[in-house]
């Protein structure tokens, strides 16, 4: 073959899918690249567990190669956990995955998880009148919301009845939703590599409270049991039909098909409650009161684009910031009043504790060039918290900042049920938490607290990702809530920078929005 044929023949590229194989051989093979000339295929002959496991011990446990655990993925369901533990569950920034939508679903019927609050029955009491009180609103306000919707639009001759009726329904749900409980227990699956899995399991064990440790140790659990296989009962129905033909042949099936999976066994074993995140958690709320000595939280706008600031400045605030309730910039003013000797302290107190293999908290994740410092409701906040490709620091749940209220629940005359049931809750989660204030009252009462009510969380990112938030979150077919926070985002850009505007292809939350559309 001549020079001039080889240059013009297609390139020798071979791209191929690969399935059914384990998630940590899966692993094994593919690190094998930068270790062996061999093929996937080749490689995959030859491998079997012990070999993968090995392997895994060596280069991931012993020399710290754990970016291979990055090639083991994972997907697991989680369900009949509450939205509070959903929350935490999710706050990985290398995460993939979808939970029950309170748009299209009815939560009445998925129950709420109920914390032990020490054996206190009296605590119990509380907590269990207050959510089901909450539950019984969350459904008459539904119909008295769907109900307002059906006169407010009547439905176009040209939609069919279901498609009308279901549409209404979302819409009505997007309005009770704020009644809902953290307590309520939600499902979600999720498809994460098991670098990440890892790390998720230490930081649910390392939690304060006990569902979300639970959940932690269940999900350890589910990684090194053997999985689920979705086609058992097919497959024992083939090798019963084998079984009339060939007893050996049915064996031989039965040991391929039947054959236990475990997902990820060697990486997750040494998965456990990590010291440093619980020392350094309790050293820095500490910290956080020390320095805001009970001071009163200061008003500041709903989205707030700051200042920039010297690293060190960023760096302390941000850490104290997540352990109190306190607007960011009212936070930095104490930390620029500090001596740069008190700011080294504060700021070492974020690896005091650090381990050999411990990462640096999300906090020290600093630099970005847009900083927002976002209140809104809790329910708005799961919806951006999607937003993976952000830095995103939350603070805890607490009554401290107020609670949304609906347009539709004013209009539909609904306001007093839906006020009495904040307020109820409002009181109940502070009866829960001064009960014991150090203790079970302190893990257990936020579990009462309705998704209406406000949560403050720092938001950092690149423009890129603003104007994409700004942009997806703007559109009329999402909710009210993010929809004005994803616009109070491109107007404070736009202030500052008038330059870039014109980037941001924004819808005005001010529109009218037709109710059908979704």
């Amino acid at each position: 073959m001549t020079l001039k044929e080889e240059s013009t023949k297609a390139p020798a590229i071979e791209v191929f899918a690969v399935h059914g194989v384990d998630p940590e051989v899966q692993a094994y093979a593919m690190a094998k690249y930068s270790r062996s000339a061999l093929s996937m295929k080749e490689s995959l002959r030859e491998i079997n567990e012990q070999k993968a496991e090995k392997f895994l011990n060596t280069f991931y446990f012993q020399y710290g190669h754990r970016s291979i655990a990055d090639l083991a993925h994972v997907a697991m369901a989680i369900e009949k956990l509450s939205i509070l533990a959903a929350i935490t569950l999710v706050d990985e920034q290398r995460w993939d995955g979808q939970e029950r939508s309170t748009r299209y679903q009815d939560f009445r019927k998925g129950g709420y998880y109920t914390p032990e609050f020490g054996g206190d029955r009296e605590a119990q009491g509380w907590f269990q009148d207050t959510v089901d009180s909450l539950f019984r609103d969350y459904e008459s306000l539904s119909e008295a919301i769907s109900e307002y919707l059906v006169r407010l639009t009547p439905r176009p001759e040209e939609m069919k009845s279901e498609a009308y009726e279901r549409t209404l329904r979302a819409r009505a749900f997007d309005v009770t939703r704020y009644l809902l409980p953290l307590a309520t227990n939600t499902s979600l699956g999720q498809i994460v590599n098991a670098r990440t899995l890892e790390a998720q399991i230490s930081r649910l064990l390392s939690d304060e409270h006990a569902e979300v440790q639970h959940l932690g140790e269940k999900l350890k659990e589910a990684s090194r049991e053997p999985a689920w296989n979705v086609n058992q009962a097919k497959f024992n129905e083939l090798i019963e039909k084998l079984r009339q033909l060939d007893e050996g042949l049915a064996h031989e099936a039965s040991e391929l098909l039947l054959r236990e999976v475990r997902v990820a066994p060697t990486l997750v074993k040494y998965a456990e409650r990590n010291p440093y995140l619980v020392e350094t958690r309790q050293e820095l709320r500490q910290a956080a009161a020390e320095l805001m000595r009970d001071a009163a939280i200061e008003p500041a706008p709903a989205v707030e684009l700051l200042d920039g600031e010297p690293l060190e400045i960023e760096a302390a605030t941000t850490l104290l910031y997540e352990h109190c309730h306190y607007p960011y910039r009212q936070v930095r003013e104490r930390v620029e009043a500090l001596s740069g000797a008190q700011r080294e302290e504060t700021i070492a107190l974020g690896v005091r504790h650090r381990g050999r293999h411990d990462e640096l908290p999300r906090a020290f994740a600093a630099g970005q060039g847009l900083r927002f410092d976002i209140l809104m409701d809790i329910g708005g906040f799961r919806d951006l918290h999607r937003h993976r490709r952000c830095i995103q620091i939350g603070q805890e749940f607490t009554t401290a900042h107020g609670y949304d209220t609906p347009d539709e629940i004013i209009a539909a005359g609904q306001r007093d049920i839906y006020d009495a049931a904040m307020l109820r809750a409002g009181d109940a989660y502070r009866r829960l938490a001064t009960k014991d204030p150090s203790g079970a009252g302190r893990e257990g009462a936020p579990y009462v607290i309705p998704l209406a009510f406000r949560r403050r969380t720092l938001f950092k990112m690149d423009l890129a990702e603003a104007v994409y938030i700004a942009e997806l979150r703007s559109k009329p077919e999402g909710h009210i809530s993010y929809r004005r926070v994803a616009h109070a985002m491109y107007e404070e850009v736009a202030k500052r920078f008038p330059g870039l505007a014109g980037l941001f292809r924004v819808r005005d939350v001010k529109e009218a929005v037709d109710l059908l559309r979704r």
